[in-house]
């Protein structure tokens, strides 16, 4: 929000009360005053004071000061009154309540970063996003990735703040809290950028946050969004990315939708019809026949491409070994793993198994 505009809903307070009303910027710099002559003055003190407690009333030199409300740990703006008694901290109150209201609309109005936080939540109509590009001055053919940082176990408002600096262009990058666990950065890229750079960049994010702030993450990575309208299906994407990985791929902490492969099919599927594929594939015995063993067994087969020889090599066992448990299979499940066709249906079916045991949990 400019300072201009600051001035402007300063001087209008200015009417009904003879103290002296301000906002400081994060600086200690004073942006605005119903003082002219105060305006430019440092107060690096208040600052500091803000900064230890920046959720509630301070008191500084002879000033009471009141942040104006933000996601991020350090406040943009604070307005502050002159005194210090109840008349001041009731005046304060009410100038930061205004404050906060026209600065809420004038960022909805004018903050690209708001703009695209409402593309990602569909909270903006299709034919809208191409009236707001226009009034900002936002390309709307501008390539862009959406990568949804979650925390997982413990969560810390200061993600932002540390994602921010890693991502500083304000212009063509935009760092958005979307939940208390969720983060979410658009980035402007290119088209066709092989999706292992964004593996790179995520893993480069989920080690800064792991360093800085002990976090542990997990990372979706949706497509490319050609254009802005597109940035929705992307961050839908991310976030599919990240479901289907907690049931395919548990020991992922980075997840791309573009290498879901077969998982993000199985986990559209209804339950029901889940549960017909596996009785119909499974006629002479239910999965559960097969033990951990077993199983494991079939796990280092398909590792190893149905090869035999390799697979009794990473198992430590006898060629001979292998095939008796493969003839073992065969006779429970009625599947030759050693052909292809049956392979694959057997493989999805470990993958639908799995899909419904996690459904199970999740109620």
């Amino acid at each position: 929000m400019s300072g201009r505009m600051l001035q402007g809903l300063v001087l209008q307070m200015k009417e009904a009360t003879d103290r002296i009303i301000g906002v400081v910027d994060s600086l200690g710099a004073v942006v605005a005053c119903s003082d002219l002559t105060l305006i430019g003055e440092k107060r690096e003190n208040a600052v500091n004071v803000l900064y230890e407690s920046s959720d509630g009333i301070c008191l500084c030199d002879g000033f009471t000061y009141k942040p104006l409300s933000n996601l991020s740990v350090r406040f943009d703006y604070a307005v502050f009154v002159e005194g210090v008694d109840a008349y001041a901290n009731s005046l304060c109150m009410m100038a930061s309540v205004a404050l906060n209201n026209a600065k809420s609309f004038y960022d909805e109005k004018h903050d690209k970063a708001t703009f695209v936080k409402n593309i990602l939540v569909d909270n903006i109509l299709p034919g809208d996003i191409y009236v707001r590009s226009n009034e900002l001055h936002f390309p709307i053919d501008v390539p862009h990735i959406v990568i949804l940082i979650r925390q997982v176990d413990k969560c810390d408002i200061a993600a932002v703040d540390v994602l921010q600096s890693l991502f500083p262009d304000k212009q063509r990058d935009f760092v958005i809290s979307i939940s208390e666990n969720d983060v979410v950065l658009v980035k402007e890229v290119r088209m066709n950028v092989d999706t292992k750079e964004f593996i790179k960049l995520a893993k480069t994010i989920e080690e800064t946050l792991n360093a800085e702030l002990l976090i542990k993450t997990v990372i979706g990575i949706g497509t490319i969004a050609p254009t802005l309208k597109d940035l929705a299906a992307s961050y839908k994407e991310a976030q599919v990315a990240i479901e289907v990985g907690k049931v395919f791929d548990t020991e992922k902490n980075i997840i791309s939708y573009e290498n879901l492969g077969i998982g993000r099919i199985i986990y559209q599927l209804p339950t029901t019809l889940c549960e017909m594929f596996l009785s119909e594939v499974f006629k002479k015995n239910s999965i559960d026949a097969l033990d951990s063993e077993t199983l494991f067994t079939i796990q280092k087969f398909f590792e190893n491409n149905l090869n035999v020889s390799e697979t009794s090599r990473k198992l430590f066992v006898h060629r001979n070994t292998l095939v008796y448990r493969l003839e073992k299979i065969k006779k429970i499940t009625g599947l030759d793993l050693r052909e292809f066709d049956h392979a694959i249906i057997f493989k999805v079916a470990l993958m639908v198994k799995k899909y419904l045991s996690s459904r199970d949990c999740a109620f």
